[in-house]
């Protein structure tokens, strides 16, 4: 199938040949019981459409729409839908409230894509700036550059006039030592994650966006980049075909270009969902922990399909459109192959 085009065929045909693929290795797997793809909403081409990551993506993914509906820019969607994560004081995983780093200091990390001209824009290590997103896409639209970091990209957001904030680092870190402790033996020594959103819009028109935002793992080297913000990692967009996003352990997706692999089975014509599952199964596959990897997906298509996967038992993701706003569980992936 050429990139951009869509075929109507059964799923006995589709499953039945063998697709040519575009990334060495990656074949066309077949359909397990634990994967069959939801018909409902998902084949239902919804537009406009909005999919993040976790419940609390639902206010961001609410935010996206409502501007979307009102005849908004795609790219204020996603920026200011994830301005409610970022501005959630009780989100410990994203914005200013996060986690800090090992050295106290809550370091961001964000991008953004636009479909259209395969746009993007990228920002890590940013310190004391309240919405990350907007620094991404300002790195996007105002200079010839993809990505900045660390002190750079504080400057250049500060220059840009973006909020600034003081935060207190040592109470902030104190405060993440002490529930990290409690929630350490609540886990009975369960390995800690942390939650990033990563959102991905469709618009009526058929354009696709997406962006993503987090304050990284707690306890952090201080400058360590998970996939968040590097561009087929943690979030991937093509206009042609569909986006992806990520969220779990970043360096377990970033080792995989996680979100780039699901776009490039979507372009094989896969499901939105079983994009994600066999991603996950192919990063299992090569990795020596298995599933046990907390790696998890959302992905929507240019036909207005969506879907997840992910490792985490309690990963759930956040789908709103003009009918409806829901989370839906972890669809799971079929690991006996």
């Amino acid at each position: 199938m050429l990139p951009g085009t869509h075929m109507n065929i059964s799923r006995r045909s589709f499953l039945d040949r063998t697709a040519l693929s575009l990334l060495a290795g990656a074949t066309l797997p077949q359909l397990h019981a634990a994967d069959q793809v939801r018909t409902e909403p998902s084949e239902a081409g919804e537009k406009p459409l909005v999919v993040s990551t976790w419940p609390f993506g639902k206010a961001s993914n609410e935010a996206a729409l409502k501007i979307l509906v009102g005849g908004g820019a795609i790219l204020d969607a996603v920026e200011q839908g994830i301005w409610v994560t970022e501005s959630d004081i009780n989100n410990h995983s994203v914005g200013l409230s996060g986690t800090p780093n090992a050295a106290g200091v809550v370091q961001l990390d964000a991008c953004i894509m636009y479909g259209p001209g395969h746009q993007a824009g990228s920002v890590a290590g940013l310190e004391g700036i309240r919405h990350p997103i907007s620094a991404a896409r300002r790195v996007m639209e105002k200079t010839k550059h993809v990505m900045l970091v660390g002190e750079g990209a504080r400057m250049f957001a500060l220059e840009q006039g973006l909020e600034s904030i003081e935060v207190d680092s040592r109470n902030r870190y104190l405060e993440w030592q002490k529930r990290r402790e409690k929630e350490r033996a609540q886990s009975a020594g369960k390995t800690d994650t942390h939650d990033t959103i990563a959102l991905l819009v469709l618009g009526t028109d058929g354009t696709i966006a997406g962006g993503c935002s987090t304050s990284g793992l707690g306890g952090k080297l201080p400058g360590r980049v998970g996939d968040s913000p590097i561009i087929g990692s943690g979030l991937y967009v093509d206009n042609e075909v569909g986006a992806a996003g990520a969220t779990g352990i970043g360096e377990n997706v970033m080792r995989y270009c996680g979100s780039f692999l699901i776009v490039e089975y979507m372009r094989q014509g896969l499901h939105p969902q079983k994009a994600c599952q066999e991603a996950i199964r192919r990063i299992a596959r090569q990795d020596p922990k298995g599933f046990e990897l907390s790696v998890n997906f959302v992905a929507l298509d240019k036909q207005g399909r969506f879907g997840a996967a992910g490792t985490d038992q309690g990963f759930a993701y956040s789908v709103t459109s003009p009918k409806a706003s829901r989370v839906l569980p972890n669809p799971g992936v079929d690991r006996s192959k």
